[in-house]
């Protein structure tokens, strides 16, 4: 036994060396900036179980080491491994699903962290504007998007194949509160399920992009359409008498989620996708769509909304394909992942587009 003893002496040394290593690293590196060791921090604040996680998210982020081996981990784990890190997911038939959009899916529900919101205050939150609106003589229209894995499960994984329920339960559930509540909402999962049973083979009519946790052009068309109904059906708009066309764009792009994985080179491992754009345009002159800020209708929303409006080709998103449904322009404020604060945040500071 007593040859053994150095032998695990050594190998314990190298274990606590690798461990040190990155603390001094660190350290050193941050002295050598003027800059307070991020260490400190342990002791000039007072211990918790969200500053611990701070503490160690800031760790990872500023080490030298994880910045420049990182890279060279990541590029060997997906090439051996097919490894996406953790924001994607890899599907079937080359699907790409965005990590937070499955854990919403799969996990049970956890308790309510500091600074989150429950389902319940949710609908409070969404009943509050409704009133504050409705006081101003003016009327609401929710219009949840769908997350990717929740239409597409299936491309997910094959287990989903011929599920004969929804995995959207939460969603679902938060969408029934909100009709009790008699908030006006258009549902699109309902809308997309139907659409689905007509199609279910992946191919040119997805209502997805592949590589993107964003809606196809088939699919926001359809969504504008629908929206464009049901505030006709309420009564809140009337046909406009502005005659939009369509120009048909072809686009070829890497997905977001692809972009998520921060792999560098990456994009050499994926072809980009095809899809085919439609931008609005005004049928006497040819102009592209452009927002009226003076339009009765103020639309809101994330990149759900971006998406082809902003992004390439430009003037062929929800917003514009909802005014080419209206017969006119409307007026929108769009911020991505911010639609349910930050744009509020924004009308707040803009009242007069509530005039």
């Amino acid at each position: 036994m007593k040859p053994e003893k150095p032998k695990q002496l050594f190998l314990i040394g190298i274990f606590l060396a690798i461990l040190l290593a990155e603390g001094v690293t660190h350290t050193t590196m941050d002295l050598m900036k003027n800059q307070r060791p991020v260490a400190a921090d342990l002791f000039l604040q007072v211990p918790s179980q969200e500053n611990l996680r701070n503490y160690e998210e800031n760790l990872e982020e500023g080490s030298w080491l994880v910045q420049n081996l990182r890279p060279v981990m990541q590029v060997l784990r997906f090439a051996v491994l097919g490894d996406l890190g953790k924001k994607a997911v890899a599907g079937r038939e080359g699907w790409l699903f965005y990590d937070l959009g499955i854990q919403y899916l799969t996990e049970r529900s956890q308790p309510v962290r500091p600074g989150e919101s429950t389902p319940d205050e949710v609908v409070e939150a969404i009943v509050s504007f409704r009133d504050r609106l409705a006081e101003r003589g003016i009327h609401l229209l929710v219009v949840p998007a769908p997350g990717k894995a929740s239409v597409y499960p299936e491309m997910l994984t094959a287990r989903a194949l011929n599920l004969d329920h929804p995995v959207n339960v939460r969603t679902l559930q938060l969408l029934e509160q909100l009709e009790n509540e008699a908030i006006e909402l258009v549902n699109l999962f309902d809308l997309y399920q139907s659409e689905k049973n007509k199609d279910s083979i992946s191919g040119p009519n997805n209502l997805y992009l592949i590589q993107d946790t964003h809606w196809s052009p088939k699919g926001m068309e359809m969504a504008a359409e629908k929206v464009a109904n049901r505030l006709q059906e309420l009564g809140w708009v009337e046909k406009g008498n502005t005659d939009y066309g369509l120009k048909e764009v072809p686009l070829s792009r890497h997905g977001d989620v692809i972009r998520m994985t921060q792999i560098p080179g990456i994009d050499d491992w994926y072809e980009p996708e095809t899809i085919q754009a439609s931008q609005v345009v005004r049928k006497e002159s040819g102009e592209i769509y452009a927002d009226d800020p003076h339009s009765e209708i103020l639309v809101l929303g994330d990149s759900f909304l971006r998406i082809y409006e902003h992004d390439e080709p430009g003037s062929g998103g929800f917003v514009a394909h909802l005014a080419r449904d209206l017969g006119k322009p409307l007026t929108s404020i769009i911020n991505d992942g911010g639609a349910s604060t930050l744009v509020r945040q924004e009308l707040y500071r803009k009242p007069e587009m509530l005039a």
